[in-house]
């Protein structure tokens, strides 16, 4: 059973950092210090668990543009098996529980290999590829289609 949190405590953060460090900075080859910004303490983190074991984060935050969706990561063994799905879904259903005002736009950076678990949620594609730490991504966004009513 897939079941994501959202996360308050310390400890909470302790295991989404490390899964990030795991997927991103040990996987992906990002630079420590690219992948952990002066954001960690304003953004709604979340850990997913699977049978209790944590195994996928994500966050998402209020720019100047809108909603940003980011730092989706999901350990190894759990890929495939539906995380990333329950990551996007329960982030989506806590930004719009948590707006009282209308949403402008709702967007995230994209990893090409990610775009079709966004793409499901009715994400699309503006812009040309652009690489972020090595890693070529697409910006998405969500039409206001696709917001619920």
């Amino acid at each position: 059973m897939i079941e994501v949190l959202p996360a308050h405590r310390p400890e909470d953060l302790k295991i989404i950092f490390s899964i990030r460090e795991e997927v991103f900075v040990k996987e992906q080859n990002v630079r420590a210090e690219d992948e952990y910004d002066e954001f960690e303490t304003t953004s709604r983190h979340f850990l997913a668990l699977s049978d209790g074991t944590p195994c996928g984060t994500a966050r998402w935050r209020t720019t100047s543009y809108g909603v940003k969706l980011e730092r989706f990561a999901v350990l190894k063994d759990y890929r495939g098996k539906g995380v990333g799905h329950a990551l996007v879904k329960t982030v989506l259903d806590d930004v719009f529980s948590q707006q009282p005002e209308p949403i402008e736009s709702i967007y995230l950076n994209a990893q090409v290999s990610a775009m079709p678990l966004y793409a499901r949620f009715g994400f699309k594609a503006v812009g040309p590829m652009f690489e972020e730490c090595g890693i070529q991504h697409y910006k998405m966004v969500l039409p206001p289609s696709a917001f619920p009513a």
